[in-house]
């Protein structure tokens, strides 16, 4: 009986460790060190370049910036008198941190009603479809890194307002995702040569 329970504990170890998200790239400051240690992701990326227009660098900027490129990011904790757990800061989840009502219209809007958003493959496509209605309806370039971060953080609505004006921390982690892009830019035309 010893022996059966040992194994059934071991049984469950192995299926839980398959069942966590993997570790986040190495280096996750060096897109040719990322695109290195993961290949599929730079095919994924390429796929929505092709299908979205989004260029590979400002992707994988606004997903550095979001999750550091890791699977399962959620927000931080909400507390209740500054220590009783109460919750998440709002629902976003996965690679492009979406939260479920933006994910959910993404699912609906491409047919693709199985993304996860803990799968690269997802996200990526999520990114590029989110920064082509970010073209579409506010006409921001999408070579234009900070603008296309602040439209993904505030929505499309809230970019045209021009919420992001009375958030100077925002401006400044939209400067962060520009000054990424281009350093992704130079990485990647640097690797591939």
């Amino acid at each position: 009986m010893k022996h059966i329970r040992t194994a059934l504990i071991l049984l469950a170890a192995a299926a839980a460790s398959n069942c966590a998200a993997p570790e986040p790239p190495g280096n996750v400051e060096n897109a040719c060190a990322i695109l290195k240690d993961r290949p599929q992701w730079g095919r994924a990326l390429d796929r929505a370049a092709i299908r979205w227009g989004a260029p590979q660098h400002v992707a994988m900027a606004i997903i550095w910036k979001e999750s550091s490129f890791e699977a399962d990011a959620k927000t931080s904790r909400k507390y209740v008198l500054g220590f009783i757990p109460n919750g998440r800061r709002s629902s976003a989840y996965g690679f492009a941190q979406a939260i479920d009502g933006t994910w959910d219209w993404y699912r609906d809007s491409t047919g693709n009603s199985g993304a996860d958003r803990d799968d690269f493959d997802d996200a990526a496509d999520f990114v590029g479809w989110y920064m082509a209605r970010s073209q579409a309806s506010a006409g921001i370039g999408m070579d234009d890194a900070y603008n296309q971060y602040l439209a993904y953080h505030e929505g499309h609505t809230g970019f045209r307002r021009q919420s992001w004006q009375s958030k100077p921390w925002l401006m400044r982690v939209a400067a962060e995702v520009k000054r990424k892009a281009e350093d992704f830019e130079r990485q990647i035309a640097a690797c591939r040569t």
